[in-house]
């Protein structure tokens, strides 16, 4: 090292980088940037991180700085203009002035903030995502679609922490009415940068298992322009027009609806009014159908004293016919007993002489027949003698046979010959399918009997 060779130290070098900026940064510069992180502290000053993406990158990040005083006037403008407190995750238009310190680095000096730039934004993305909607004729397809008669099974979206929910939840769970809904949560960020993917992903999930359920909520507590401006996103109102179930969204606001709101197939200012719209919506069916009730009953009641009138009538006229109608009867068979009876007299004399007639040929008739079978019947008695005599002799030899084919058939025989019988339950087992797996039968040899347990069946006719 030359000993003429300057050497500074680094707080030198610092000071030297400080002033530098100091003189060459002197004026203050209006730069749009997304304010990522606020960092606010118990000092109540501010030390945001800054970031500008392009493409979802981040292609420049810097420190910020607002000092406590900045801060209260800058939040309090944006509370009378955008109607809510100054938030993280939002593209701002910020007065800085470019800062450097030798221990903190630089950083940007925020001095001011204009809240009509974020609602000017939020604006254009507004109108933005209704064009390309418009352009695609999705803006009232999902408002287009069949609303269910009876609302019942419903897809919640939201956070389970969020009181819109609990708002939600309160007016369906406790209607005075005992109406009753089925209600599955899928968990969702509902605001910052992650809300639009994230509802947009619960979405898909619902789409998977459409047919449980009859539509889907979107709801969340009150917010203003900032923070509700994630529902312009197009892609999230993109899902919501295109999605095959009715969307209802109570987001809680009253002012400058969102797309997603505009597009849904009915949007509510609260979660509260929601739900209300949902009970409404089974009165719509019920008080009908109790009217109709009453109605039936009334109609029923009328047509049953109107039958019953006609029915005593009928009752009256049937039971005159049938008075009437007895008495005819009751004299035609008179007229037709008397007939019977001269008829049955006269038809018993000429019986009667039919039959003296039918006795003397059949007395004839008789003695010839009896003379023919005397004769054939000795001659059959001498024939039969003969072949009885013979039939014995004949049948003694068949019997001499047939003991031999017995004595060879006797069991005790057969068992010798090698043949065993097999019985359950002390029967003989004529048909296999009355046994079940499990069951103990018995083998029965010449000299064993043997016990076995059933383990499988087959059928030989499959082998």
């Amino acid at each position: 090292m030359s000993d003429q060779q300057q050497i500074f130290t680094l707080k030198q070098v610092v000071s030297s980088i400080r002033k530098t900026i100091e003189e060459r940064y002197q004026r203050t510069y209006w730069v749009k940037a997304e304010m990522h992180k606020l960092n606010r502290y118990p000092s109540g000053h501010c030390f945001p991180e800054l970031l500008q993406k392009e493409d979802g990158k981040v292609v420049a990040q810097m420190s910020g700085s607002i000092w406590n005083h900045n801060f209260e006037k800058i939040n309090q403008r944006f509370i009378e203009v955008v109607k809510e407190p100054l938030k993280e995750d939002t593209t701002l238009l910020m007065l800085v002035k470019v800062s450097f310190h030798e221990m903190y680095g630089m950083s940007l000096q925020i001095m001011d903030i204009d809240p009509n730039y974020t609602l000017g934004e939020i604006h254009k993305e507004r109108l933005e995502t209704l064009k390309k909607l418009k352009e695609q004729g999705l803006i009232n397809a999902n408002q287009l679609l069949d609303f269910p008669l009876l609302p019942k099974r419903i897809a919640v979206i939201s956070a389970d922490s969020s009181k819109g929910l609990s708002d939600f939840n309160q007016v369906l769970e406790q209607n005075e009415w005992g109406y009753s809904f089925f209600k599955m949560l899928f968990p969702s960020y509902l605001q910052g940068d992650l809300a639009a993917h994230s509802i947009i992903t619960a979405l898909s999930k619902i789409e998977k298992v459409k047919e449980h359920f009859d539509v889907v909520v979107i709801v969340r507590g009150g917010g203003g322009e900032v923070g509700l401006s994630c529902y312009n996103n197009y892609e999230l109102c993109k899902a919501i027009a295109s999605f095959p179930l009715p969307v209802l969204t109570g987001i809680g606001h009253s002012t400058n609806l969102t797309v997603a709101e505009m597009i849904a197939y009915r949007n509510a200012i609260t979660p509260t009014e929601l739900g209300e719209f949902l009970i409404q919506a089974f009165h719509n069916f019920s008080v009908p159908l109790k009217d109709a009730v009453k109605t039936i009953r009334a109609n029923s009641l009328q047509i049953l004293s109107e039958n019953k009138h006609l029915l005593n009538r009928a009752s009256v006229g049937l039971n005159h016919v049938t008075n009437q109608r007895v008495r005819q009867d009751r004299h035609h068979i008179s007229e037709l007993a008397g007939l019977i009876k001269s008829g049955t007299k006269f038809s018993f004399m000429e019986w009667k002489k039919a039959m003296l007639s039918i006795r003397r040929e059949l007395m004839h008739s008789s003695s010839i027949l009896i003379s023919e079978n005397n004769s054939e019947l000795k001659t059959s008695n001498r024939n039969l003698n003969h072949l009885s005599l013979r039939a014995i002799q004949d049948n003694g030899v068949m019997l001499s046979q047939l003991e031999k084919s017995i004595k060879l058939m006797d069991p005790v025989n057969v068992l010798k010959r090698g043949y065993t019988i097999t019985t359950f339950k002390g029967k003989l087992i004529r048909d296999v399918s009355a046994l079940n797996k499990g069951d103990e039968i018995e083998t029965i040899s010449d000299r064993h009997i043997l016990a076995s347990e059933v383990i499988t069946k087959r059928n030989r006719e499959n082998e």
